[in-house]
């Protein structure tokens, strides 16, 4: 009883964390504001997660059970282009959760942050998804004669880069439509047109 409220209170300091990444953004999240939303203390919400690195670690691992079937796509069945292009539009109207992603990315090279096996893990398991929805769409071959395991990588790329692009110059970026020129580049047909 008492694990499953610890796990409770995880959750709910977790949402708390996401509520308040969205308003004030990766840098604005700090740990007293986030145990002040669930009335604790920065003291009692350290005794659940230790360390700052370590809550926003769980922001995105919630983060992704959300975009990949916990929430939103939970009927949606397995990735598709043309739902993949929905979660880049999806991840536009979310920065601060998309600027903790990327922050948190870029910190996790460095040897021994905390961040790095979630984002290792992380890295081969999306590249493994994404050849599978391009094998899904186009078979063992691409139009452009690559394989899907050839290609996998680089539309992970693109999907990440993209979002770097678009925090530093939302202005001059549209990550929506940048990410569906890409798909075109790929051969796909645009999302909700069927090819003639």
């Amino acid at each position: 009883m008492a694990r499953a409220r610890s796990e409770e209170r995880r959750g709910d300091i977790v949402r708390a964390a996401v509520e308040v990444i969205a308003e004030r953004g990766y840098r604005g999240a700090s740990l007293a504001s986030v145990a002040e939303r669930v009335g604790l203390t920065q003291q009692g919400l350290l005794h659940y997660f230790p360390t700052k690195d370590a809550l926003l670690v769980a922001v995105l691992e919630e983060r992704d059970r959300w975009d990949t079937g916990g929430g939103s796509r939970a009927a949606a069945g397995p990735w598709r282009l043309d739902l993949l292009a929905s979660l880049v539009e999806y991840n536009a109207m979310r920065p601060g959760i998309v600027q903790t992603f990327s922050a948190l990315l870029g910190e996790s090279v460095t040897d021994g942050h905390p961040a790095r096996e979630f984002f290792t893990e992380r890295y081969a398991q999306v590249r493994s998804e994404m050849a599978a929805v391009l094998r899904a769409e186009y078979g063992e071959r691409l139009p452009s004669g690559l394989t899907p395991d050839q290609v996998a990588p680089l539309l992970t790329a693109v999907m990440d880069g993209l979002q770097y692009q678009w925090l530093l110059a939302p202005e001059s970026v549209d990550m929506p439509a940048a990410f569906r020129s890409f798909l075109a580049l790929l051969g796909a047909p645009e999302p909700g047109r069927r090819p003639g």
